[in-house]
């Protein structure tokens, strides 16, 4: 490696490069995402938003809720203009540094043509150097080194070669390898500063960095909730599989997000201590009294007294018990959805005899109705007219009783006239808001399909099948009922009432009674679901439940198998005329040509029979074909990766402290046995329409079964739906055991032997026994 140096930049040339690059892959970037930029007001939605008093006051909140939105917006605008104005400084730099080192050119130095004489140049060069000679005024001591240069170039025969063949009139230069970092970095007077730089960086400030970012993820989920809540619902849940709202209210106010250890942003006032138990007199049903852990907690009895304030629309102080409702309900979302979550694994860890006890679909129905109640800051058992702005009790009796109107659809399908004739009390900013609103809340078109995918007759459900159902939602507008009065009214959710299934004790956990403990058909549990373990067991006990799984899972593989071999012999038997042997064939003919001749006319028509029948073998395949095509088309489709985007349509929730958009669930269910036959699925990019697919395995047994397809919304009252799904079950067909073939005369069966006896390969003592054979023949 002669001629090769390495050295560290002393001019800072080849730094700029470095920094260049550095600064351009910095600022780009961030540019796009972090350059602020203004909201695009439409027009339209402006005009459409709702001027009732909470609203105002919850839009005035969230324009106001960062008050240095401003300053952090103009100190990044002027951290990203000073990026690119250095950029553009460095780019400067680097370029003029470029276009001195590698475009040298003495003709240009000069200002003299290409392919002057030595005259020109002399005279051209004499004229330069009056002018930039340091010892003139005009002089410029780097400019008249070039001016130099460039002169011997021209003029020595040596100095021009080598500037003709390598580009620069002293000659080939040696290979030099910088640094792109200053010399003074390795300098011995700085080098204890350059150390305690890179141990500041890397051994205190790295590390620290990324030990606060593990130690704050480590404590949530992937949904924003921390770990120790997660397992609190888990053990609840598992240990009250029944379990009513208000019980669920107390586990949801008991969560570790609203206590001042595992959340910072909890605020605990000296004031408490005289508002809180001031409102806990005015909430008769709080159940402030309970003992057990961690309800009987000051955070959590807190919690929960805001609650049902905020359900009760109570009015809370302003600086004080306001700002904390507002924390626990923006929390809210987050944890009811991993309440549905904790709620439906448990209900799959009991299908697969993990755990005793199976939660029942009320629980799982009570944590989502929870949702829409504190969206709308209401009790459950309020009508869902109150969700309206400037809706009052008295009005709400006044459309019951006069106009029998007791949903949104049937006020939406009033005419004009007479919707504004019935609330005439009400202003026209007051009714305008009304209209706004129950315009703008949705109506959803729900449909579904039910079919075997994986089976070749889709149509057709067979015992332990996946079943696929395939739901359609199509979102529209309430306004497009206004004043229709033939629009057929949506199915809603018809719900099994459990007030035979136990008293409901004050915690809101429904306790069994002495009678049901005796009926062992109390609650009866479907014939076609597997039944649940009720302990360990022990001795024969033991042996007969191991047994009892042994011969489930043996039927369940017999099922399969059964299927797989009805499928085989469906496709050979499609395919049985063009593949039979030729004695088979001719010995076909010969009973055809007899048949004809005893039977004469029936002869005829037989045999166009039989040129029917392949006419619709053909079909079929020519059918097959195309279900294939279609077959293939459906599963490219479902194997797409869709993002799933949180955005939908706004929802109206004046008492939520942040926007919110329309979400929703659905799910199958079995209402006789109250169980969950498939996990909830959490629609949240309804837009315009949008296609769920929900499988579940069929029943074993053959019959006639009605399952219970559901649509909640976690944002509206009086939006669920639910359609009844009827499965027709039937036995798999039962695997073939003659065809025609499998008919293989004695004849040809000893050949084949034979044929397969056969060596492929002659021996001696093959060779010599054929020779006997032919002797003997002779």
């Amino acid at each position: 490696m002669g001629g090769q140096k390495f050295q560290y930049d002393e001019s800072g040339g080849t730094f700029f490069y470095f920094i260049l690059s550095f600064l351009a892959l910095i600022l780009i970037p961030a540019t796009f995402y972090f350059w602020p930029r203004k909201k695009k007001e439409d027009p339209v939605s402006k005009d459409g938003n709702c001027t009732c008093e909470y609203c105002v006051k919850k839009r005035a909140a969230m324009e106001h809720s960062d008050p240095y939105k401003g300053t952090k917006e103009f100190l990044v605008k002027l951290s990203i203009v000073a990026g690119w104005a250095l950029l553009i400084f460095l780019t400067y730099k680097v370029s003029q540094f470029d276009y001195e080192m590698s475009n040298f050119d003495p003709y240009e130095i000069l200002g003299v043509p290409l392919g002057s004489s030595q005259k020109d140049i002399k005279k051209a060069y004499r004229t330069l150097s009056l002018i930039l000679h340091p010892d003139k005024e005009t002089g410029d001591e780097k400019a008249f080194m070039k001016l130099t240069k460039a002169y011997q170039a021209l003029t020595d025969d040596e100095a021009r070669k080598n500037w003709e063949k390598y580009g620069n009139p002293d000659g080939p230069g040696a290979t030099s390898f910088g640094i792109a970092l200053p010399s003074w970095i390795v300098e011995k007077e700085n080098s204890v500063w350059v150390l305690g730089l890179y141990a500041l960086v890397f051994m205190v400030a790295l590390p620290i960095v990324v030990g606060t970012w593990w130690y704050r993820s480590i404590r949530y989920s992937g949904d924003k909730v921390l770990l120790d809540t997660t397992n609190m619902y888990w053990y609840f849940f598992h240990k009250t599989p029944h379990m009513q709202v208000k019980r669920v209210i107390m586990i949801l106010a008991a969560s570790f997000e609203f206590e001042k250890r595992h959340n910072n942003q909890v605020t605990e006032r000296q004031s408490d201590n005289e508002e809180v138990p001031a409102l806990i007199r005015q909430l008769p049903y709080l159940n402030e009294k309970c003992k057990e852990l961690p309800f009987s907690r000051s955070y959590s009895l807190k919690a929960r007294a805001i609650l049902h304030a905020h359900l009760t629309r109570i009015a809370l102080k302003e600086n004080t018990l306001e700002v904390d409702r507002q924390l626990i309900i923006r929390k809210c979302p987050y944890l009811i959805q991993e309440m549905v979550s904790c709620v439906s694994h448990l209900i799959m860890l009991a299908y697969a005899r993990k755990i005793q006890r199976l939660p029942s679909i009320e629980t799982i129905e009570n944590c989502m109705k929870l949702s829409p109640m504190i969206m709308q800051g209401l009790w459950e058992s309020k009508n869902p007219l109150l969700q309206l702005p400037h809706m009052t009790e008295e009005t709400r009796n006044h459309l019951s009783r006069k106009h029998n109107v007791r949903n949104l659809q049937q006020l939406a399908q009033m005419k004009q006239e007479q919707r504004r004739s019935a609330m005439r009390h009400l202003t026209d900013e007051q009714y305008g808001n009304v209209v706004k609103v129950l315009g703008r809340m949705p109506l959803i078109d729900f449909n579904m399909k039910c079919e075997v995918v994986d089976d070749e007759n889709s149509n057709v459900v067979t015992a332990g099948a996946i079943v696929t159902v395939t739901v359609e939602l199509v979102r529209r507008s309430m306004s497009e009922l206004f004043g229709d009065s033939t629009a057929k009214e949506k199915q809603g959710i018809t719900e099994s009432n459990d007030g035979d299934g136990g008293e409901e004790d004050a915690d809101g956990e429904l306790e069994v009674t002495d009678d049901q403990k005796q009926d062992p058909k109390a609650k009866k549990q479907p014939s076609w679901q597997p039944k649940m373990a009720k302990g360990p067991h022990k001795g024969k006990g033991g042996k007969a439940a191991q047994k009892t799984r042994r011969l489930v899972a043996a039927a369940a593989a017999a099922a399969a198998a059964t299927a797989a071999a009805a499928a085989a012999a469906a496709a050979a038997q499609a395919t049985a005329g063009s593949t039979t042997g030729k004695s088979q064939g001719e010995k076909e003919k010969s009973a055809k040509s007899s048949e004809r001749k005893e039977h004469g006319d029936e002869a005829e028509s037989d045999a166009e029979s039989g040129a029917e029948s392949d006419n619709d073998v053909s079909e079929a395949a020519a059918d097959d074909d195309d279900e294939w095509e279609k077959f293939q088309q459906k599963i490219n489709k479902r194997e797409k990766l869709e993002g799933r985007s949180k955005v939908s349509h706004p929802v109206h929730c004046p008492l939520f402290p942040e926007e919110k958009h329309e979400y929703w669930w659905t799910y199958i269910c079995d209402r006789k046995s109250h169980t969950l036959l498939t996990v909830p699925y959490h629609v949240t990019n309804l837009i315009h329409r949008e296609e769920v697919q929900l499988k579940f395995t069929a029943p074993k047994w053959a019959g006639m079964y009605v399952f219970t397809v559901c649509l909640r919304s976690d944002s509206y009252f009086g939006m669920d739906q639910q359609l009844d799904l009827k499965l027709d079950v039937k036995d798999p067909a039962a695997i073939p055991t003659e065809h025609p073939q499998w008919d293989i005369s004695e004849s040809e069966s000893d050949h084949n032997e034979m044929q397969a006896n056969d060596s492929e390969f002659t021996t001696d003592s093959s060779d010599g026994e054929d020779e006997e054979t032919r002797k003997r023949a002779d």
